[in-house]
């Protein structure tokens, strides 16, 4: 790591306290209700400073976008904080679009949850002999909910473009049934969502032979 940049909440010396609007103190955050609400009912935050949000800049423009519609135009569509796709740029990219594992369990219990994944091997990978088993994908289902699509996760190549396509999907309920149920491109990455079947419960080998 050469340099590593954070982001400071520049929140202490705006006057918030004046008008008694609360921040988190160890962060300077701003904490909100669902509608990006403070504390006190007139005053409204979004971007960054959100407390326990994401510090994306297309979530914040949806946030202002939706705050305005809501406040002078009579609408009541809130912003999705979860069903975010986000990609981290890294040689091998990564993608990730709801519920990380983790935060699923915590929030649906793990009896409630199925999880499938694999590796899989790009076609582009092929013909230089690289790993075959370094890229890989899983999805997270609410057994409860249909096996709705609740999270999804990709490392590979052009993991970004994977994962935008696949969060409208997710945004208009996808479920396992729908991926199992749709045809996918051959040989693409993102067709590895299309034929996944085993799941990190029953323990199978996930490794992959062959292209």
């Amino acid at each position: 790591v050469l340099l590593a940049i954070g982001r400071d909440a520049c929140t202490r010396n705006i006057g918030l306290q004046t008008i008694g609007v609360k921040i988190n103190e160890k962060n300077g955050k701003v904490p909100v209700n669902d509608e990006e609400q403070t504390n006190v009912p007139y005053v409204y935050a979004i971007g960054d400073i959100l407390d326990g949000k994401l510090e994306l800049t297309p979530v914040a423009i949806q946030a202002g976008r939706l705050l305005a519609q809501r406040l002078y135009g009579g609408s009541s569509r809130k912003c999705d904080y979860i069903n975010v796709p986000t990609t981290v740029f890294t040689p091998l990219e990564y993608g990730s679009c709801g519920y990380p594992e983790e935060k699923a369990i915590d929030e649906y219990g793990k009896q409630n949850l199925e999880v499938y994944h694999t590796l899989f091997w790009p076609l582009e990978w092929t013909v230089p002999g690289r790993d075959n088993n370094t890229c890989y994908a899983k999805i997270i289902c609410n057994k409860q909910d249909n096996n709705r699509v609740i999270g999804l996760h990709i490392l590979g190549p052009n993991a970004g473009e994977v994962t935008q396509g696949f969060a409208a999907a997710i945004k208009c309920g996808l479920t396992k049934e729908l991926l199992d149920e749709t045809i996918g491109i051959h040989p693409t990455c993102a067709e590895v969502f299309t034929t996944m079947d085993i799941t990190k419960a029953s323990g199978q080998d996930i490794t992959q032979k062959g292209c």
